[in-house]
Order: C-alpha cells, then structure tokens, then sequence
C-alpha cells in the first residue's frame, strides 16, 4: 500500500489534555476521521478501515464506541427498499 505523510501542527497543550502521546495522538486523529467520514456517507467500511489503520472487523468494533451505526440506512430507506412505503 503507497502511502504519504502529512503534518498537522498542533499545541503542545493538546497532548497533555488528552493525555496522549504524539503517536497516540496521531492514531486517535486517523480513527476519529475515518468514523466520522464513514458516518456521514463519505466513505465506505472498507475505505475507513483502511484509513483507520485498522482490519474491517476492528473498524466495526471501534464503532461501537463512537456510537455509530455500522449501518448507513436510515430506518426509513429500509422500509421503502423492502416495500413497505
């Protein structure tokens, strides 16, 4: 897998706050994102796990904690999809 580093320049107060290191910190960053990217439709399982640094069962695990559906249909396209509306 190609991949590229990027650099985010933060205050040193975050780490402290968070009580995390630097590399704590930096995978907190990729998990966070890939979540909340999968959350709003932006990108697949697949894609956000792989974002995440993650296999897709430890990405569907991790939702749990974020209190993320790993289900990105509403109740309402479920219904239509299966006839009911």
């Amino acid at each position: 897998m190609n991949t590229r580093t990027i650099n985010i320049t933060l205050p040193l107060g975050a780490f402290s706050a968070l009580k995390k290191t630097p590399a704590e910190f930096a995978k907190d960053i990729r998990l966070t994102a890939a979540v909340k990217w999968y959350e709003m439709g932006v990108v697949s399982q697949e894609k956000a796990a792989e974002i995440a640094g993650l296999c897709r069962e430890d990405f569907l695990m991790s939702l749990l904690k974020f209190r993320v559906s790993p289900f990105q249909y509403t109740a309402e396209e479920v219904l239509k999809e299966a006839g009911y509306e």
